[in-house]
């Protein structure tokens, strides 16, 4: 393809330049690295150009992260602009966009269910302050010693789980009761819910999802999620199709970033908060600097692994402020962000100026956009998320298999935390006996 001829062109150029590799252990941020070194006007319209294209991708996928998290779309917009902003502004990756992530979904929605809105936002404050704390005493090398096996299971079983989330939305159906949350009784309460599913809702998850693989595989340059909404969004419209939408679910969004507001705190409620607040700690290190390595691949490029998790954690500890949700750093975007032709942290930053002017502009015509369109876009999100071949091959191996099942099977049945737990120490006891094989042999 012609995007990773063109990395590879732009690998070997840099690869008689520095790489960032001697200075990965600093804590300054890229963006201060690059103005130091100059910034010229060629820079700005690169990162113009490839920040409007991931702000194009980000605007539809912010808005159904946030409804699938059981939160109004707004605070999904507000995480993409606050927590995008600040990861790139701040941050020790070059190309990295921050936002909220499908990967929290899970985790998200749990949260509201359990400790409401609040306890969300007090959460995700904490969560922060832990990653920052992780990045300031330099233990982000420790988050990247987690066992690929517990990667790929806690992510595959993640993806499932998202999917199920979204089949209520996608067919339309009306529940007698609240959606259970655990895979397992969701998925019998569906069942018995399918009688009211609604074929107009099914059409159009059906399409968005299905456009968006099209488009995808015919037309990779085009933003397909944006494209399969909007279609979908004036198609309801126009025919008067009888769907719900994100107007009757959650009126208007507001055309405006909130005041701040910190959450309330207590020391029991920041007890009851605490294993919470881990699980979205080692998930969103990981993911962060999943991503930003992914971006290193790409470029030739080393990230700044302690100064990236400080801004993750700065990140998420203003989403919390301003009514967002966790922020992370987001492979999808990140990859587009670079496939777009970003030169630096600028292009992250106006993606988030121009999701605000969205916000500002045209708030009020997301009333019209119908909630299964939504979730044929995580339904896609989801098939991508779960890495289908690396799952195929690690099963074909003993030890990685088992280490692979017991974190996916603990984390769909049980939480995440409970699933990368029991995957690493599968994996530990599985090292400790290579070691001691190794030894009487």
């Amino acid at each position: 393809m012609i995007w990773i001829k063109t990395n590879r062109l732009r690998a070997n150029i840099i690869g008689a330049m520095p790489d960032g590799t001697a200075t990965a252990h600093l804590y300054r941020p890229k963006l201060a690295t690059i103005l130091a070194e100059g910034y010229g006007l060629d820079a700005l319209r690169r990162d113009a150009a490839a920040g409007l294209t991931v702000a194009i991708v980000a605007l539809p996928l912010s808005m159904a992260i946030a409804v699938a998290s059981g939160v109004s779309p707004d605070r999904g917009l507000n995480t993409a602009i606050i927590g995008g902003f600040l990861v790139s502004a701040l941050g020790g990756s070059r190309y990295q966009i921050g936002g909220p992530a499908g990967a929290f979904i899970v985790l998200v929605s749990a949260t509201v269910a359990k400790f409401g809105v609040e306890g969300l936002a007090l959460a995700v404050m904490l969560s922060g302050l832990m990653l920052a704390l992780i990045g300031a005493l330099r233990l982000g090398g420790l988050i990247r010693h987690i066992p690929h096996a517990v990667t790929v299971g806690f992510t595959a079983g993640i993806a499932v789980t998202i999917l199920a989330s979204q089949l209520k939305d996608l067919a339309g159906l009306t529940l007698h009761g609240p959606e259970p949350g655990p895979v397992i009784p969701k998925l019998v309460a569906l069942v018995q819910a399918l009688p009211s599913a609604n074929p107009a809702a099914m059409g159009v998850g059906a399409g968005v999802a299905g456009l968006i693989l099209v488009l995808r595989r015919f037309r990779p340059t085009w933003p397909g999620m944006l494209i399969a909404v909007a279609g979908a969004t004036v198609t309801a419209v126009a025919l008067g199709l009888p769907v719900a939408t994100i107007g009757s679910r959650f009126g208007d969004l507001p055309r405006s970033l909130p005041a701040p507001h910190l959450p309330a705190a207590t020391w029991q409620g920041l007890a009851a908060i605490l294993p919470v607040s881990l699980s979205f700690t080692l998930l969103g290190g990981l993911e962060s600097l999943l991503s930003a390595k992914v971006a290193d691949g790409m470029t030739g490029r080393v990230h700044r692994s302690n100064m990236e998790l400080v801004a993750q954690g700065l990140a998420n500890v203003a989403s919390s402020v301003f009514g967002g949700i966790s922020v992370t750093g987001t492979i999808a975007r990140t990859a587009t962000n670079i496939r777009a032709g970003a030169y630096s942290p600028v292009s992250g930053m106006l993606h988030a100026l121009f999701l605000l002017v969205f916000m500002a502009v045209a708030a009020p015509l997301a009333r019209y956009v119908p909630l299964a369109a939504l979730a044929g876009v995580l339904v896609v999100v989801s098939w991508n998320m779960a890495e289908k071949k690396e799952f195929a091959s690690l099963l074909r191996s003993g030890r990685a298999g088992a280490v692979l099942l017991a974190t996916f099977g603990l984390t769909l049945l049980k939480d995440l935390t409970t699933g990368i737990a029991a995957g690493c120490a599968l994996a530990a006891v599985f090292w400790a006996i290579s070691r001691l094989r190794r030894r009487s042999a």
